[in-house]
């Protein structure tokens, strides 16, 4: 059976609930309510599984805060036995405007501590679905900006980017990384070429 891992890349803990930097999170349990997959404490991360025709998912939060990220990523693909090219890692992207999002197959880590912790322990070759969180900050003021919760009109651009993540990851899983690129990128509206 083929098997694939959707991570969502933030910070366990209450304190972190709702911040930009949890954004992956927050696509991924959107996902796993969409298909009634339940999380539970694993090794490394929140851990569910659901299977989407004849395709086994895990869906991972990891638990290791955000700096080492690759440690739950790493565990997981080589504790399922998943294929490099079937990791879709969603991650905060300060580069896009809030509502917005970009699939890559590929590339540099953009300067987030998350991604560039994947990247040392498995390279830079997986799939990558950027949500954008906006950069509406003072100069110095990045970390405030990343570590501040959405607000209720924040949420209410976000949201409908959130909605579309669910089929964009099952499109992923069934039809493949090419023509969910194809298909999806041009609906981030705003979003420029990066």
């Amino acid at each position: 059976m083929d098997k694939f891992l959707i991570v969502g890349l933030g910070n366990p803990g209450y304190e972190y609930e709702n911040t930009r930097h949890n954004t992956g999170f927050m696509v991924v349990d959107e996902f796993a309510r969409s298909v009634g997959a339940t999380f539970e404490d694993k090794r490394y991360g929140f851990v569910a599984e659901t299977s989407i025709k004849g395709r086994k998912v895990f869906i991972l939060k990891p638990t290791t805060y955000m700096n080492l990220s690759g440690n739950a990523v790493r565990y997981w693909l080589q504790k399922e036995n998943i294929d490099q090219e079937r990791l879709l890692v969603v991650v905060d992207d300060l580069s896009i405007p809030l509502g917005d999002f970009r699939l890559k197959g590929n590339g540099s880590n953009g300067g987030h501590n998350g991604l560039g912790n994947i990247q040392q322990l498995i390279g830079q070759q997986y799939a990558r679905l950027r949500m954008g969180i906006g950069a509406d900050f003072a100069k110095g003021q990045q970390v405030d900006w990343v570590l501040g919760k959405y607000d209720e009109e924040d949420m209410n651009t976000l949201q409908p980017s959130i909605d579309q993540t669910v089929d964009i990851i099952k499109s992923f899983v069934l039809a493949g990384l090419n023509i969910t690129m194809n298909q999806y990128n041009k609906l981030g509206k705003k979003a420029k070429k990066q």
